[in-house]
C-alpha cells in the first residue's frame, strides 16, 4: 500500500502518522514539540518515533514522501523562518535535516496552509474554491484557498491573519508587535484574557485556582458550558475581537467560508455562535449573510490530514 508520512508541528504538540491516498490515517502519535529546547532535541526524538512507526506498520505501507505542516514553515526554502512560538532560532533547514534523515522527498508548508489542503482534500471544505482556515491553537494560523488553490503570495507568506493588528498598544506578542489578533484569538490568547478577568470581575470562578501553565482552553470552554459567567465573559471577548477581523478578512478575500480548526475550536457553540454575530456585526452590507462560519469536523488525530494532503498533492504534480 503506498502511503506518505506526515507530520504537524504545533507549538505544544507534534502529531505524527502515516496516511494512504483516501486519507485513512494507518497510524498515528503524538508527541511534545519540545519548543524551548534546541532543534537537534526535537528533531532526534521525532525521528526515534517514526522509525517506531513503520516498524509497527512493516511491509504493509510503502511510504512515497513526507508532508510537513509546521509554524512559519515557507515552502520556497524549506526552512522554518523566525516562529513566534518555538525557540529554534530565526531559520530551521527542516526539508534537508527530513531529507537527510529519511532519504524521501519533503514537502513542507505553513500549519494553516497545510490544514486548508487536508480541508480541501478531506474535510469540510470538499467542493469549496474560495475558503480560509483558522487554526485556533497556541497562536491563530490561517490557510487561503482562493479558485481552488493554495494562496502562498511572493514569499510563501501569504495569510498570516494571526498578526494582523488588532489594538497597536495592546498585548505583546511573541513575534516581537504588539496587539497581534493571536494574542487575543487562540488558546494562550485567551488564557490571557481569563487572568484579566480575574483581577476585574469579582464573581466566583472556578479558574481562579488554576495556574496560568496549568489553565487550558478545554478547561475554559467546560466552565463556559456550566455556566460560569467569567469563561462565558472571556469567550465574548474573544469572539467580539475574531468575529471583527474576519469581517476585515472577507472585505480582502470574499470567501464562501470560514473554517475553525485547533484546540479553541473544540468549545463549539459557545464559540461559534457570538463569532458569527460579531462577523456580521462587522461585515459590509455587500457581503451580509453571504458568509459562511463552520466548526471543523475532523477529529484530533486528524491534524495530520493536512501535511499528508499536501505530500499527495506534490506527488500527483509530479507524476
Amino acid at each position: 500500500m503506498n502511503t506518505v508520512l506526515a507530520i504537524d508541528i504545533g507549538g505544544t504538540f507534534t502529531k505524527i502518522g502515516i496516511v494512504d491516498a483516501a486519507g485513512q490515517i494507518l497510524i498515528s502519535k503524538v508527541i511534545n514539540t519540545r519548543s524551548k529546547e534546541p532543534f537537534e532535541s526535537f528533531l532526534k526524538e521525532l525521528v526515534t518515533e517514526i522509525i517506531e512507526l513503520t516498524t509497527c506498520l512493516g511491509a504493509k505501507s510503502k511510504i512515497l514522501a513526507v508532508g510537513v505542516g509546521a509554524p512559519n514553515a515557507n515552502s520556497l526554502t524549506g526552512n522554518i523562518e523566525n516562529p513566534p512560538n518555538l525557540k529554534w532560532g530565526k531559520v530551521t533547514p527542516l526539508t534537508k535535516s527530513l531529507e537527510d534523515e529519511f532519504k524521501l522527498p519533503v514537502f513542507i508548508a505553513n500549519d494553516a496552509n497545510a490544514a486548508a489542503l487536508g480541508e480541501l482534500k478531506y474535510g469540510m471544505a470538499k467542493g469549496m474554491k474560495n475558503f480560509v482556515v483558522l487554526t485556533l491553537g497556541t497562536g491563530l494560523g490561517s490557510g487561503i484557498i482562493v479558485n481552488g488553490d493554495l494562496l502562498l503570495g511572493e514569499h510563501a507568506q501569504a495569510g498570516e491573519i494571526g498578526h494582523v493588528n488588532v489594538n497597536p498598544n495592546g498585548r505583546q506578542c511573541n513575534c516581537g508587535l504588539q496587539g497581534c489578533l493571536e494574542t487575543y484569538a487562540s488558546v494562550t490568547g485567551i488564557k490571557r484574557t481569563v487572568f484579566e478577568l480575574i483581577a476585574e470581575m469579582r464573581e466566583e470562578s472556578p479558574l481562579r485556582g488554576i495556574s496560568f501553565d496549568n489553565l487550558t482552553g478545554e478547561t475554559i470552554a467546560n466552565a463556559a458550558l456550566d455556566g460560569d459567567k467569567l469563561a462565558l465573559r472571556a469567550f465574548e471577548i474573544t469572539a467580539e475581537i475574531l468575529g471583527s477581523k474576519m469581517a476585515d478578512t472577507v472585505a480582502h478575500l470574499d470567501p464562501q467560508a470560514f473554517i475553525l480548526a485547533g484546540g479553541l475550536s473544540k468549545a463549539g457553540d459557545i464559540l461559534l455562535k457570538p463569532v458569527i454575530l460579531n462577523l456580521e456585526k462587522n461585515l459590509f452590507v455587500a457581503y451580509k449573510g453571504k458568509v459562511k462560519v463552520q466548526l471543523s469536523d475532523a477529529p484530533r488525530n486528524a491534524a495530520i490530514l493536512g501535511p499528508a494532503a499536501l505530500a499527495w498533492k506534490h506527488l500527483e504534480t509530479l507524476k
